[in-house]
């Protein structure tokens, strides 16, 4: 007999490494009771073409630049049509906020003096998102490239060294530019594998991003607790 389907509404998961994981975004979301679909486009998965099935989507961030020239970039990016044509909830994490931005006609680029934001840093929210919700004071971050806010977004939040850090466009379209999925297992993988870039200008060494942690993560994942809720609601029991 073929696999009993599951009743649970799903939460399509874009990744785009092999070994990448939703980590405590996936955490969160099963133990509110969505299943997960993943997907890793640059793996050759497809996308969906509705999101019929979906009670909404997340896409994560990656190495890669939203700017690339890959196929699945390309691909990944004309996709998020779906959700903005659905009206169906959407997140982008890092990469996947800027593909939205390159989406909705905005523009991704890094920093004019060649600054990053790669460790712990200050968010302060504006007055729109303060309205939405309470924001952590500190968020971790680990890009090189930032994105401009996309015509008819409202802006949520902003830092010194990348101004648009989070955004909403629409009821259901949300990007964030910073961090707040990483387990501590994921951070100290990403401080081993990306060591190289504590030398870029305005980077921390790995002792501040794991240090940091151990003060300001409980906010951050308070906060990513409720935006999730925020987005993606609570699936109806019953």
């Amino acid at each position: 007999m073929p696999p009993k389907q599951s009743s649970k509404p799903r939460i399509l998961i874009v990744l785009h490494q092999e070994n990448s994981s939703p980590g405590r975004v996936g955490h969160m979301l099963l133990e509110e009771g969505f299943d997960l679909d993943i997907r890793r486009p640059p793996l050759g998965d497809e996308l969906p073409g509705t999101l019929d099935g979906h009670a909404g989507a997340v896409m994560f961030g990656g190495p890669m630049s939203a700017n690339d020239e890959d196929e699945f970039v390309r691909r990944e990016t004309n996709w998020l049509n779906v959700p903005l044509k659905e009206n169906r909830p959407f997140l982008g994490i890092c990469l996947g906020a800027q593909m939205l931005v390159n989406q909705l006609g905005g523009k991704v680029e890094g920093h004019g003096e060649g600054l990053v934001e790669i460790g712990w840093y200050p968010l302060k929210a504006t007055e729109a998102g303060k309205k939405l919700m309470h924001w952590p004071e500190m968020v971790y971050q680990f890009h090189r490239e930032g994105f401009s806010l996309p015509r008819d977004a409202t802006l949520l939040a902003t830092s010194e060294t990348y101004p648009n850090q989070a955004f909403r466009y629409g009821d259901n379209a949300w990007g964030i530019q910073f961090h707040g999925e990483l387990t501590r297992v994921m951070m100290q993988r990403w401080v081993v594998r990306g060591a190289h870039r504590f030398e870029l200008p305005g980077a921390q060494p790995g002792r501040d991003h794991l240090g940091g942690r151990l003060i300001w993560d409980m906010h951050l994942k308070r906060w990513l607790s409720e935006f999730l809720e925020l987005i993606f609601g609570k699936p109806a029991t019953g």
